[in-house]
């Protein structure tokens, strides 16, 4: 019994060592960009010679438009070396989290484990042509970004 118990508290005592908090040392400042047709074809090899190591290009809105550039610019952050990931701009006020997060899924903002693809993301903004908040109580837009990211999630694993 002896010996089982100082293992115990052996590995208590380790535990204990790992979770004290200790001071993190940086070892790097990534920059990225956001990308959409407003930009045109980007030259990410520029943007890669001034210090750019990712990219976030826009893939969709809402449930009807595609971003006419994504796939060139997709392609291109690629062929470029930089990480790059889709993202989807909202209108919470047109269709559920569900419909968009699916038609993102159909566009472009799809995952994969490929160790150059970053998770598809939701870019929520200021309503740039309505109501504020799209017309949606604090909780009405909570509950609707909940419903495209578990969408997004279960669809992608991520």
């Amino acid at each position: 019994m002896m010996r089982i118990s100082t293992l115990v508290t052996l590995s208590l005592v380790t535990m204990s060592a790992v979770a004290v908090p200790h001071t993190l040392e940086k070892r790097a400042i990534p920059m990225g960009i956001d990308v959409s047709h407003f930009q045109g074809a980007v030259n990410f090899e520029a943007a890669k010679a001034n210090g750019i190591s990712f990219a976030y290009i826009k893939a969709t809105e809402g449930t009807t438009f595609i971003d006419p550039e994504f796939n060139t610019n997709y392609v291109a952050a690629a062929n470029a070396g930089l990480i790059r990931g889709a993202y989807h701009f909202a209108h919470p006020d047109v269709s559920s989290g569900a419909a968009q997060a699916n038609f993102f899924l159909a566009h472009g903002g799809g995952w994969s484990s490929d160790g150059i693809t970053l998770p598809g993301t939701l870019d929520i903004e200021f309503n740039p042509s309505g109501a504020e908040c799209y017309g949606l109580s604090a909780s009405a837009m909570v509950a609707w970004i909940k419903d495209f990211s578990t969408t997004y999630h279960s669809k992608t694993g991520v």
